[in-house]
């Protein structure tokens, strides 16, 4: 059993958290902005709150965050009440959020230089991944506070494994997030045109999904994409987020992303539509106007 904190109690967080007090068995102190919902969380699952990020990093051996974007992250860590003030020399800090690549390198050598570690660990898996536990975490940063953190992320994870050095989890994260950009069009386009040419989707799965078309996206998705259902997992608003980040980390390391870039405006089109909290499963949405 470990001491931990937890920052950032969203869709992703609170199940998160939750998991490190029932399976992990840990002893949690958790930090949300909103404060009514870390006491609701408190409240279910028996830990403790606290009402800054610096006060909830206070003795802890491990400080896991799940924030928005650069700028939240930068805030909740390196603010005048944020988690970098509190933390004890030799505490590692976990950061999932899905953030640069530049500010996880950027907070590890702020922790480094005041005496304790950091390791970026992006998830995938979505929020039903993060409720039933099984989410898959790519971590960046050094070998052995990553050996150590990854007994503590078991409580949530079914898979973790170090990328390699610090910002290697959010690169290999922006990794995740271009092939399933590509893969949803893929998916969206042959289920528009299957539904055009009055084939049964349902046949039409069951077959081709056996075959060199799988994906998760198809077994999981077909369904609700045809009955144009799109509450189902990660926000259109987020995805956008998350390509851009790709997008710019394109530009200052030479990688061509043409699909990525296209997708992203596909994306704008369907924010404009209302669809800002879709599931990124809407870009079908686009196609059946």
């Amino acid at each position: 059993m470990a001491k931990v904190a937890f920052i950032g109690l969203g869709v992703m967080g609170y199940p998160m958290a939750g998991h490190l007090k029932a399976k992990g068995g840990h002893e949690v102190t958790v930090y949300n902005r909103t404060a009514a919902k870390a006491e609701k969380w408190a409240a279910q699952h028996g830990g403790r709150t606290a009402p800054t990020p610096k006060q909830a990093a206070e003795g802890q051996d491990f400080i896991m965050a799940c924030v928005g974007n650069d700028h939240d992250l930068r805030e909740v860590m390196l603010g005048k009440d944020g988690v970098f003030a509190g933390v004890a020399k030799g505490a590692t800090v976990v950061d999932h959020t899905t953030a640069s690549a530049e500010i996880a390198r950027e907070l590890y050598a702020e922790a480094k230089q005041r005496g304790f570690d950091f390791v970026d660990a992006p998830v995938s898996g979505g929020q039903a991944g993060a409720e039933n536990g099984v989410l898959t975490v790519m971590c960046g940063g050094d070998e052995e506070p990553f050996a150590k953190a990854e007994k503590v992320i078991a409580a949530y994870a079914r898979a973790c494994n170090l990328m390699g050095a610090p910002g290697s989890g959010q690169l290999a994260k922006m990794v995740n997030q271009i092939c399933i950009a590509g893969l949803v069009q893929g998916l969206a386009e042959g289920l528009h045109f299957a539904m055009k040419s009055g084939l049964d989707t349902e046949k039409l799965i069951a077959t081709i999904s056996k075959g060199a078309a799988q994906s998760w996206q198809m077994e999981n998705r077909y369904k609700t994409m045809t009955a144009g259902k799109f509450d189902f997992g990660f926000a259109v608003d987020w995805m956008r987020k998350d390509l851009n980040i790709c997008l710019d980390e394109a530009r200052r390391n030479g990688a061509h992303l043409p699909v990525a870039a296209l997708i992203d405006q596909f994306y704008s089109q369907v924010q404009k539509m209302g669809g800002k909290r879709w599931d990124t499963s809407s870009l079908i949405a686009l196609l059946n106007r």
